[in-house]
């Protein structure tokens, strides 16, 4: 644990409780097996000794801004949790003057469990490309790690490489094992919407029955919902009680819009998505 980037993190927290500039500092604290990282409120200046950072803060704390817009809050990010700062910015979900944001350089998170924590980087950090928030008012430096940056669609492209029957073998026997906990949705920055589509009765998109094909198109649609917006926090997968693999469909499409739009979401707050916008002179490869 870097105690210095610690400190850092502490003493701007510190600072804005005391002078009033925010209402509260959404961070991370110590959990209770004494081990991992859980997200945390600190409301009072003497809280702020509770904030911790190391290799086991793995939740995207920018989640909770959609439900505090209305109070001009603090929150700790790592690179990939700003880039939801920027895609909430960008959709007009919170506002700039309302957010107070503490960027920390981050080394990698490792994957945990209760009064455990794995020693390897979870796989995003093995191909995340920021060592930097791209959106912060306040950086906490730590020190510096070399990180692996390795291909981020290697896995992508060996699916895309399998015979079409076996991407659908391999993907109905994922979405079979839903449960629709919806614990995908819950946990994800770009699902914010007040009535979602799976609840919907009137016009009726997806039936409540927990059911391959009622699954099926329930993991289908959230993914092209999230299309050029996903920032790849992978959130989803973390949550997923039976461990579906969501990232890999994510990042699918998240290379497609990548390729064609020359895109990612959350680097730019001022850049429109792509699916958001339209354009004439966009041929995307069609001759007239």
């Amino acid at each position: 644990m870097d105690s210095e980037l610690i400190q850092q993190i502490r003493n701007q927290a510190r600072d804005l409780l005391e002078s009033g500039t925010v209402k509260g500092v959404i961070g991370y604290e110590r959990a209770s097996d004494g081990l991992t990282a859980r997200p945390f409120f600190a409301y009072e200046p003497a809280a702020v000794e509770r904030l911790i950072f190391d290799e086991t803060c793995s939740h995207n704390l920018a989640r909770y801004l959609v439900d505090k817009k209305n109070e001009k809050m603090a929150v700790v990010v790592k690179p990939c949790d700003s880039r939801a700062i920027n895609l909430l910015l960008n959709e007009e979900q919170i506002k700039r003057d309302m957010v107070f944001v503490i960027g920390v350089t981050c080394p990698g998170v490792v994957e945990t469990s209760w009064n455990h924590k794995d020693e390897e980087l979870q796989a995003r950090c093995k191909t995340c490309q920021l060592v930097e928030p791209p959106v912060y008012d306040f950086l906490a430096k730590g020190e510096a790690v070399e990180r692996p940056q390795g291909e981020p669609y290697l896995d992508v492209q060996e699916m895309e490489s399998k015979p079409i029957t076996e991407r659908k073998a391999f993907w109905s026997e994922q979405f079979d094992r839903c449960i629709r906990c919806y614990a995908c949705r819950q946990v994800c920055p770009g699902c914010y919407c007040p009535e979602c589509f799976v609840e919907q009765l009137n016009p009726l998109w997806v039936g409540i029955r927990i059911a391959p094909k009622e699954n099926e198109l329930w993991q289908i649609m959230r993914a092209f919902h999230l299309a050029g917006r996903c920032i790849g926090c992978d959130e989803c997968e973390r949550v997923c009680p039976v461990d579906i693999p969501l990232s890999l469909l994510n990042r699918k499409l998240e290379k497609e819009v990548k390729e064609l739009f020359d895109f990612q979401a959350g680097l730019n707050p001022e850049e429109q998505p792509p699916l958001a916008t339209f354009k004439k002179e966009e041929k995307l490869g069609f001759e007239e």
